[in-house]
Order: structure tokens, then C-alpha cells, then sequence
């Protein structure tokens, strides 16, 4: 039951910082806390109460192993499919990456820490090797739990209710195929117009913004052939204001912005873009001072893990100095306890 206060303060957090923000990503911490917490109050106090319920603590356990090993066949082959559909590049190896790591690092963990032992090597040996096999298995630790974290709360934002009435829709671009929206960029311009459309008639509607530059395999910028699938929609050309310069999703917001006030529309805004990128638009929404708040389009279904995994990476690097010194602290635990552990008794 002790275990009941950490995931009450939890929720307590996750529910101020929600309230205060809902572009942080410390909820999504919070969140996974409280979650977490509750979770393992609930194992323990099953294991305690009888010895049927620790069977079934056992086999929930022997089955969350089950689903790790399904979940790394099906990241594997969703890079297999991401390859043949999308083309070799890092980005869409990330799930097949994904997929191997998920059985080999925490075998290699188990090995190094239950192998050893067995061995005629050194106990000097046998006690640096145990020591990175904790090291190795706090790692996944850290990464499964960061991804927890990023994971839910992305799905928990896309799902926030945002206002209907925004002053400035700002589309995010995401590439052309020899100079033409694809559908995944289009699957974000529908979205945009479905929210411009649904303002009530005799009421002002909010000005559309694509936003994307020209990269250098695209003939021209991304926000010019989105103007012109908004306006083979029907949209009132008074409404659309292009942004044609940025090159990333920060500069999309950044010089969106700087459209909107140009258009005299200051007020509140709302950003469009896919589900998977919804969570850290937002982020960068609130790094650069905007109140924008985000929004999702579909994907496609195969094309999702590969995605949440960029993204996921790219927070990652983002937050480079926070999970250095999250990475060096456990390291330096780990290093320690190998220290104490030569000293004599």
C-alpha cells in the first residue's frame, strides 16, 4: 500500500502540470509515474495475498515476456516493410533497429549477469561483467521508460480538445513528390480545412497558413503547392497565406507566426500536423513562446512506429544535456557499487 502515495503524488503533478501546460513533456513523466506506481501496488499486493495470485503474477510477468518478444517480430517486420515501401535511408531502418535491440540488449543484460557466475574466470572479471550487465539493463530501463513517458503522453495530447475557433490554421509541411502534396501532407491539409470548414457561416473563419520551404530535392517550396491544393479545394484566396522559407519544424512555427501578425491575426492558433508529430510540434511551440496549440492528422498505419520512433529520437536529442546527466548518474552508481564491491570486507 505504500506504493499508493508516490502514484497519488504523481497524479497530483501530472494533473498541476497538465493544467498549468499541456505541452510539457514532465507530464507525460508524471503520468507514466503514476501509472507505474499504481501498477506495481497492485502486483505486490496480488503476490501477497495468496498463492494463487502470485501464479498469476508469474504468468502476467511470463506473458509481458511474450508480448516483447511479438512486439520486436512486429517492429522487425515493420522495417522490412518500410524499406521496401519508403527506401533505404536511417530513418526507416529505426523500427527494424528497434525490433533487434528489443531481444538482444536484454538477453545480453541477463548473460553478463547470470553467466559470469558460472565460469572459471576471475571474480575481479566476473564482478566488472555483472556490472555491465546492471549497466546494460538500467539502459533499457531508461530508454523503455523514456519512451513510456513520450508514448502515452503523445497519445493523451492528440486526444486534448482544443479550441474550435482558432484565429490562424497553421499547416505544417512535410515534403513534395516531384513538386506535388502526397498523401501524407494532404491527410494534414484535409484536416486544416474540416476545422476551417466547420465555423459556423456569417462568423469570421480563421486564415489557413501552409508552412514549408524548399528543400533541395523539391523543385519548388512546400508552402506554394499546399496554397494551391487549399485553393483547388474551394478556399476563399483571402484566406490563405503561405509561409515559404523554414526548413524546420521550428522555423514553421517561427515564421508562421510572423505571417500571422503580418495578416493582422495575433490571436490564438492552432497547428496542424500528423499524429505522430503532434506531441513535439507542441514542444516546440512552447520553446519558441507560441501558445499554439497542436493537433493530428491520420497516417498510415505502417507508417506509424517508424515515425513515433523519429520523433521519439529527436525529442531525445532535444533534451541531449537532460538524459547526459540522467545517463551519467546511473553510470556513475553502477561504477561505484563495482567499487565497493573490490574493497575489502
Amino acid at each position: 500500500m505504500t506504493l499508493l502515495v508516490p502514484a497519488a503524488v504523481f497524479a497530483i503533478l501530472y494533473v498541476v502540470s497538465r493544467r498549468r501546460d499541456a505541452r510539457r513533456l514532465r507530464n507525460g513523466v508524471f503520468l507514466v509515474g503514476a501509472l507505474g506506481a499504481l501498477l506495481l501496488a497492485g502486483v505486490l499486493e496480488l503476490a501477497a495475498a495468496s498463492a494463487l495470485l502470485q501464479l498469476v503474477v508469474v504468468l502476467g510477468f511470463g506473458l509481458a515476456g511474450v508480448l516483447i518478444l511479438v512486439l520486436a517480430v512486429f517492429l522487425v517486420a515493420n522495417g522490412v516493410t518500410m524499406l521496401r515501401l519508403e527506401g533505404r535511408s536511417l530513418g526507416n531502418l529505426l523500427s527494424l533497429l528497434a525490433g533487434l535491440a528489443l531481444v538482444a540488449l536484454p538477453t545480453a543484460a541477463v548473460l553478463l549477469v547470470f553467466l559470469p557466475a558460472r565460469t572459471a574466470l576471475p571474480s575481479g572479471v566476473v564482478t566488472v561483467l555483472v556490472s555491465l550487465g546492471v549497466l546494460v539493463f538500467l539502459a533499457c530501463l531508461y530508454a523503455a521508460a523514456t519512451f513510456a513517458a513520450f508514448g502515452l503522453y503523445s497519445l493523451v495530447y492528440s486526444r486534448y480538445r482544443h479550441t474550435d475557433r482558432p484565429d490562424a490554421l497553421v499547416v505544417l509541411g512535410s515534403g513534395l513528390i516531384r513538386g506535388e502534396v502526397p498523401p501524407l501532407l494532404r491527410s494534414r491539409l484535409d484536416r486544416a480545412l474540416a476545422i476551417y470548414r466547420s465555423v459556423p457561416v456569417g462568423t469570421r473563419r480563421p486564415i489557413l497558413v501552409p508552412s514549408g520551404g524548399q528543400g533541395s530535392d523539391e523543385p519548388r517550396p512546400e508552402g506554394e503547392a499546399m496554397a494551391e491544393y487549399l485553393l483547388a479545394q474551394g478556399v476563399d484566396p483571402a484566406d490563405v497565406h503561405p509561409e515559404t522559407a523554414s526548413t524546420s519544424t521550428r522555423e514553421n512555427l517561427v515564421l508562421s507566426r510572423e505571417v500571422q501578425h503580418a495578416a493582422g491575426r495575433g490571436g490564438s492558433t492552432l497547428v496542424v500536423t500528423n499524429d505522430y508529430h503532434v506531441l513535439r510540434a507542441a514542444l516546440l511551440a512552447r520553446a519558441v513562446g507560441s501558445d499554439a496549440q497542436v493537433v493530428g492528422s491520420p497516417t498510415a498505419a505502417y507508417y506509424v512506429p517508424s515515425a513515433f520512433l523519429r520523433e521519439y529520437v529527436a525529442i531525445m536529442v532535444e533534451h541531449k544535456r537532460l538524459n547526459a546527466v540522467a545517463i551519467a548518474a546511473v553510470v556513475a552508481f553502477v561504477a561505484l557499487l563495482t567499487v565497493v564491491s573490490f574493497l575489502p570486507v
